[in-house]
Order: structure tokens, then C-alpha cells, then sequence
């Protein structure tokens, strides 16, 4: 068991972190991966650093007396790069496809209040795709769990046992509501400035290209948090106990717009952001209330 790495105040520096996300990794074999049972923790961060109003404006929040349900993702990324570029973790950084983010906010967090962050590895699973595993993230202020996350990440390996997923997709539902979404050619860029996520795929056309990118690709928590800070606008939002979850599918190139088509209900609301076409999903999810 890997003892944990406690960082007091202020997580680790990126930069250092970035080189060693660049360092080549042995290509791992089939049966033979095992993801270990990393884990870090910032004790003692606060929530309103140089960085919070920027990321309202970049993900279009209002300024609030509480942050953004999305804002202790990234207060928690340099813990995650942390883990994923340790020597004992496997599977090379680049390449990783983001597949699901769950987040449960139990209740809203303020904007200055002092949070204690713990991140691990965890659930390791074996799909056709690949290999799956989760970033499990929790926050706790004055003892008390006050929100919590798992990212599913996945490691594509050929499908050893033949199945085929063809067919046709399943057919999209459709919500009452609708609303047009923009992102700029610069918005990879400017995410990254304020959430320290700098994957090449999203900051520019060149480098997007080098990973087999057409264009550069909008950060999937990006998109999120967009749709997130759109629908807290509408009528019926509720500031309490809320879980979001997410499911991430096509990209969404850049420059680019898409559609926010959502429905509300007494339980939850339902959301997707679709292409410009309505035709296909960048994403979809829930919102429910309570944890």
C-alpha cells in the first residue's frame, strides 16, 4: 500500500509535473496492468484563489458568495496530474480518454472557505474499449465531507475477445428546452490558464493534429461546467444538495457551437449538449437534487 502525499496550503507545481506527463512510458501488456493504490491530500486550501474569477468569466459563472460546483475539480487537478505521472502509475498521461464525471455537492461551498482535498486511484475494470479506472476525489471542510467526485478515465487496448460494437446508435431524446453555446478557437487556451490542464489536443490546431485531431477539441470539464453555468441561471435551479453526472462522447472542435437542450423536473433535471445539428451529443447527464 502506497503511503499517501500530503501537501499543506499550496498542491504541488505543475511545471514539473508537465515535463515528467512528457517522459516515455513502457507500453504496458494486457492482463499485466495493475493500477496502484495511489493517493495525495491538500490540507488547508482555500477556495477563493487568483485564479476563481477568471474561471467564472472563462465557463461564463456568475460572481457569488459560493464557487462553482465544478471549482474543487480544479483546485484538485494538480493532485490528479500528481498521481497520474508517478513512476508507480502505469499508463502513459497523453492518450488517457476522459469517459464520465460524476460530482455530489452536499452542500453549496463558499467562496474563501477552507477545504482539505483527498484524491486516489481507484476502480479498475477491464472493458472491450479498455482499461477503465476512476479519480476519486473527495473535499472536506471542518471535518465534514462537503463535496465529492469520480472521474472515470479509460486507456483504449484492442478487444481481445472480437465483439463489435456497431449498430446504430441509440435514438437522441428530445428536451424542451434549447440554447445555443459558443466556444471560441481560444477557449482551450484560456481554460487551460486557469484550470493548469494543458493536454496539447485542446490548446491549439497544431498540436491537436500531432495527436490525430482535425482541430483543436474543447476540455471536456470545460463543457461541463458551460452547460452547468448556463442552466443555474434558469428559473427552478436550486442552491442545495446536488449531484451532476456526466457522460462525454464526441468532440466538440474548436471554433465551434453547439446546442444545450435540457428538461426540468421536481426530482432532477435531464441536459445534452448536442452538435450544431442537434444530430449527435457532445455530452449528456442528470442533475438531481439531494445526496
Amino acid at each position: 500500500m502506497t503511503d499517501t502525499v500530503i501537501y499543506r496550503n499550496h498542491p504541488p507545481g505543475l511545471w514539473s509535473l508537465y515535463s515528467k506527463a512528457l517522459l516515455p512510458k513502457e507500453k504496458p501488456s494486457g492482463g499485466d496492468i495493475r493500477i496502484p493504490g495511489l493517493s495525495a491530500r491538500l490540507v488547508g486550501v482555500s477556495t477563493a484563489n487568483d485564479n476563481l474569477k477568471r474561471y467564472q468569466k472563462v465557463c461564463g459563472f456568475g460572481t457569488q458568495t459560493t464557487v462553482p460546483i465544478t471549482w474543487p475539480h480544479i483546485l484538485a487537478f494538480p493532485l490528479h496530474l500528481k498521481l497520474l505521472t508517478d513512476k508507480a502509475f502505469p499508463l502513459p498521461l497523453l492518450g488517457l480518454v476522459h469517459l464520465r464525471n460524476h460530482i455530489t455537492q452536499h452542500r453549496p461551498v463558499g467562496a474563501g472557505e477552507s477545504l482539505d482535498i483527498a484524491v486516489r486511484l481507484d476502480g479498475q475494470n477491464n472493458t472491450p474499449k479498455g482499461l477503465e479506472f476512476d479519480l476519486v476525489t473527495e473535499a472536506w471542510s471542518a471535518g465534514r465531507l462537503v463535496w465529492e467526485e469520480t472521474s472515470t478515465n479509460l486507456f483504449r487496448q484492442p478487444d481481445k475477445g472480437g465483439s463489435q460494437s456497431g449498430g446504430k446508435p441509440p435514438e437522441l431524446p428530445r428536451y424542451p428546452e434549447t440554447t445555443e453555446i459558443s466556444a471560441a478557437e481560444s477557449i482551450g487556451r484560456q481554460y487551460a490558464s486557469v484550470s493548469g490542464d494543458r493536454n496539447p489536443i485542446h490548446l491549439h490546431a497544431l498540436t491537436a493534429k500531432a495527436f490525430g485531431f482535425p482541430r483543436a477539441i474543447a476540455h471536456g470539464m470545460w463543457s461541463k461546467a458551460r452547460v452547468l453555468a448556463v442552466l443555474e441561471q434558469q428559473t427552478g435551479w436550486r442552491q442545495e444538495a446536488v449531484s451532476v453526472s456526466c457522460q462525454f462522447k464526441k468532440p466538440l472542435f474548436l471554433p465551434g457551437t453547439a446546442q444545450l437542450n435540457w428538461q426540468t423536473g421536481k426530482s432532477g433535471w435531464d441536459y445534452q449538449l448536442l452538435n450544431a445539428s442537434g444530430a449527435a451529443p457532445h455530452l449528456s447527464g442528470e442533475v438531481r437534487w439531494g445526496s
